[in-house]
């Protein structure tokens, strides 16, 4: 990990501090997105075939998941993994049942009716990646709040391994939170494939997951096309960045980082801290965890990239966390909850020693489908209206019209919008004729 002192930088090397990896949308990425999403609208299911045998190594013979192979896929995973992912199931779902939105009615004046009204985006597609891992908790944390939405038809896509299968877990995620089918596609070919539709694909009207550099340039490709499909979030790599004053333990720090880094070898970690003690130990910790770790090599690349800054103050360091707007945000100080109310853009935050980030995660109820590459400045994480539309209602009575009329008559006036005055005035003249 690169060690700087925040308060020696000068304005470009502190944006140099928080630049993150791939940032910028490199020409040879977005060509060869447009390349793939343009194969899959012309060729549909032959280009998905021709693209999982390249980028995959597997042949499809049958691009979505059989009925049997939901079955054998359950029978294969062992009692207590099943258990852990319905009981992670539980808790997402209780979190994001009770944080959704409501209808709402309210009489704004007398006989002026407003409501809101809540309805399910129809078609959603969902992206659970598999690259490097498998990731299950994905299919949870995109299924359950679907499901509570309402949504009416879900459908997910996983990478087929080069065996022709999606990952077990994965697929026993996606069937007890509801989901309808699973394809065996991966990368932008699967975002294209939701976006547009195939033979065999359905074309959704939002998309939603996170996945590499890839994944995420094309999502905001169909996302910027009319014809092409919504998108939850630019949701890239993993990061994560922890404040930690004196009182922090640094093996949980290390630890913590490491959760991250060994995401994949384009995640990025950051430690602020005004105690170089805390640096120190921390920077040895992660050298020796590392080391240990199964994913050391993956972890080894993510490090590379990340940071231990030195700042003059906790102060500074919400300031500079501010700045970058991480994924995840740990605060790891003697009285994390005093500084929440200072924290402006996070796409989630763990307070305190003992809320690792991986609670989140897996199963602590909130969802780790989160804005990153700084767009956690005004993005939020997925949640239960992240599937559905808010719809608007007005039902004005006679009276309702009277005391509401003219103002909304000289407002038009005052945009010189005459058709809307009158379309009041109008009104408003045979309530009085009729009186």
């Amino acid at each position: 990990m690169n060690r700087l002192d925040w308060n020696a930088l000068d304005t470009q090397g502190r944006r140099a501090a928080l630049a993150r990896p791939a940032q910028s949308r490199a020409e040879s990425l977005r060509t060869g997105v447009e390349q793939i999403i343009a194969r899959v609208r012309a060729d549909g299911d032959t280009a998905l075939r021709e693209l999982t045998l390249r980028l995959d190594r597997s042949t499809l013979h049958a691009i979505e998941v059989s009925d049997k192979e939901w079955r054998e896929a359950e029978t294969r995973l062992s009692l207590e993994l099943k258990a852990a992912i319905e009981e992670a199931a539980s808790r997402i779902e209780a979190f994001h049942r009770a944080a959704a939105p409501q209808p709402v009615t309210l009489d704004t004046a007398n006989g002026v009716r407003v409501e809101r009204m809540l309805r399910p985006i129809q078609r959603v597609g969902l992206y659970v990646p598999a690259g490097s891992a498998p990731l299950p908790s994905t299919a949870l944390m995109l299924g359950v709040p679907a499901r509570i939405a309402g949504c009416t038809e879900v459908v997910l896509c996983s990478p087929v391994r080069p065996d022709g299968r999606c990952d077990d877990a994965v697929l026993y995620a996606a069937r007890i939170t509801g989901v309808h089918r699973v394809f065996k596609l991966g990368g932008a070919q699967a975002i294209a494939a939701m976006a547009y539709g195939t033979e065999s694909v359905p074309s959704c009207d939002k998309l939603f997951g996170p996945g590499n550099s890839w994944v995420t340039e094309a999502k905001l490709q169909v996302s910027a096309d009319p014809e092409g499909a919504a998108i939850d979030m630019p949701a890239g790599p993993s990061e994560v960045l922890v404040i930690a004053d004196d009182s922090a333990n640094p093996a949980f720090i290390a630890a913590d980082l490491l959760s991250q880094a060994e995401h994949g070898p384009d995640s990025q970690v950051i430690l602020l801290s005004p105690s170089s003690a805390v640096l120190d130990a921390v920077e040895a910790e992660v050298e020796s965890q590392c080391a240990a770790l199964p994913r050391a090599d993956i972890a080894s690349q993510a490090l590379s990239q990340s940071r231990l800054i030195a700042v003059s103050s906790l102060e500074q360091a919400i300031e500079v966390s501010n700045r970058y707007a991480p994924e995840h945000l740990i605060v790891q100080v003697s009285e994390p909850r005093a500084w929440l109310g200072a924290i402006e853009s996070a796409g989630s935050v763990f307070l305190g020693a003992w809320t690792p980030e991986s609670v989140g995660d897996y199963c602590s109820g909130s969802n780790h489908v989160l804005p990153t590459y700084g767009y956690a400045r005004s993005y939020s994480g997925v949640s239960v209206a992240s599937f559905q539309k808010q719809i608007t209602v007005q039902e004005l009575s006679p009276d309702g019209l009277r005391a509401i009329g003219p103002c909304t008559a000289t407002l038009a006036a005052a945009e010189q919008l005459e058709a809307h005055r009158r379309a009041v005035t109008l009104r408003l003249a045979a309530l009085e004729d009729a009186a």
